[in-house]
């Protein structure tokens, strides 16, 4: 039996219009990059890419995209990809491209990446502040997820070993 490497690549969706995100389904968006692959790389680049290529992860909120495909072919999968220019769903037309953030092997190392890209990008949000109150506001809500992620993590490290040390981190 042989095992068939992928590649999977981040990507985020960048509109102007909200309302774009909000109508994200996978099915659609995996049937635009199919067809931009066809467009852009003809029938061989739609014939490879093809097998093995799915829509991993979608989170419609934050515009987030993990795309899965094979390790031979992830260059044209890649290269087509700015070539989408609009999303069209349920007869609506929103202007949209996608901006891949990161390719790698496995899915953890995308949600690696994910978590870097994010605090990064809440360290920027944090600069761009005018006043206090937003301020005050996005380290509220930050500290509150922090919090839940901090309290369900304790609760597993309390139920499978009762070592203090590991709990502090």
């Amino acid at each position: 039996m042989v095992r068939f490497k992928h590649r999977y690549l981040l990507c985020e969706v960048v509109s102007d219009d909200p309302r774009c995100r909000l109508t994200l389904e996978d099915r659609v968006l995996g049937t635009l990059v199919r067809d931009t692959i066809a467009r852009v790389h003809g029938t061989f680049g739609a014939a490879a890419c093809s097998i093995g290529f799915a829509v991993r992860y979608l989170n419609a909120y934050t515009g987030i995209v993990l795309l899965r495909c094979r390790k031979e072919f992830y260059r044209l999968v890649w290269s087509a990809l700015p070539f989408i220019t609009s999303l069209e769903n349920k007869g609506h037309r929103y202007p949209c491209f996608l901006n891949t953030l990161h390719v790698g092997g496995t899915i953890r190392t995308c949600q690696k990446f994910l978590i870097q890209y994010n605090r990064r990008q809440l360290l920027i949000l944090l600069q761009n502040c005018t006043d206090e109150g937003e301020r005050e506001a996005i380290q509220k809500s930050v500290t509150k997820s922090c919090l839940l992620e901090e309290e369900s993590a304790g609760e597993e490290l309390s139920d499978s070993a009762a070592d203090p040390v590991a709990e502090l981190y």
